[in-house]
């Protein structure tokens, strides 16, 4: 019996010499076939976002490192974007540089891999955001006693709002402007926060008066319905707003990040409300009681 260790012809044979392009556009017409669509799972590594506003980064497990990117328009539709040290699934497709030979994944999304991923990923965005004293005790203001009026930043529709102003009807009317944001997906951090900048930027005594007071209010959900109240760009807002605001996020046992951030946080939008307004009746029943004392003392004196 033959044994032949290479079948293929001899060195200097009639082997097809390819070219260099020719090798990188077989590659990347294999990788890019094969890999089309594709989830991969993997700890966050470096992460740099290019003056382009295009993001790279690395997904790696224990033995390897894959390159990735997401480019401008893909990461304004990231519902997370990935922070190193995060454990994630990346969906998205192979691409190659063949000029490079390099070959990356191009990433149109990023969910944290499971709960757990996602509250480490929580509990250190809260830590570096501590640190830099946006949840100090002595940054927050005190609630108006009575304001006259009251900026309410949640979704137009739902429960959410005929509540806090059902609430305040039945405690002491004040005036209400409602700022309508989505209270969640992706596009909710970035409404929430322009809207308590928006507020912020008005004129008192304007056309449209500044309010005196702000809740940011939603209902409960999972954390991922409230995940926009734990970006960073709504935490800071909160924190730099002049006007003192309540936080209302979900139900007495959610908490997120802007409850932090914020001057006081209810347990519920209707808890909010009674925060921000005194009863109406009390008060003129306490007035009605200082009357009829300061007539008394007034007698006595005479007497």
């Amino acid at each position: 019996m033959d044994l032949f260790e290479d079948d293929g012809p001899a060195p200097g044979g009639n082997a097809h010499e390819f070219t260099v392009s020719e090798i990188s556009g077989a590659v990347k017409k294999t990788i890019e076939g094969e890999f089309g669509h594709v989830r991969v799972r993997g700890e966050v590594g470096r992460v740099t976002v290019a003056r382009t506003g295009h993001m790279y980064f690395d997904l790696k497990d224990d033995r390897s490192v894959l390159s990735a990117v997401s480019w401008k328009g893909q990461v304004s539709k990231l519902t997370h974007r990935p922070e190193e040290g995060m454990e994630v699934i990346a969906t998205g497709r192979m691409t190659t540089f063949g000029s490079q030979s390099r070959y990356q994944l191009n990433v149109e999304e990023v969910v944290p891999a499971g709960a757990g991923a996602l509250m480490a990923m929580l509990e250190k965005r809260r830590q570096a955001l501590a640190a830099e004293g946006l949840f100090d005790e002595g940054r927050k203001r005190p609630i108006p006693y009575l304001p006259e009026i009251i900026g309410v930043v949640t979704s137009p529709t739902g429960a959410v709002i005929r509540d806090i102003l059902h609430r305040l009807r039945d405690r002491f009317p004040r005036k209400v402007l409602v700022w309508p944001v989505a209270v969640q997906g992706r596009a909710s951090a970035a409404e929430v926060a322009a809207a308590i900048r928006g507020f912020n930027a008005m004129t008192p005594g304007g056309a449209l008066p500044r309010p005196d007071l702000l809740i940011v209010a939603r209902g409960g959900g999972s954390i991922e319905d409230l995940w926009g109240f734990n970006e960073e760009i709504v935490v800071r807002a909160a924190a730099e707003s002049a006007i003192p605001l309540i936080s209302a996020v979900g139900h007495e046992t959610d908490t997120t990040l802007i409850d932090h951030a914020s001057d006081r946080r209810a347990p519920t939008p209707t808890a909010a409300a009674e925060m921000a307004v005194p009863v109406r009746a009390e008060l003129q029943a306490d007035l009605a009681q200082f009357g009829a004392r300061l007539v008394q003392s007034t007698r006595a004196g005479l007497d």
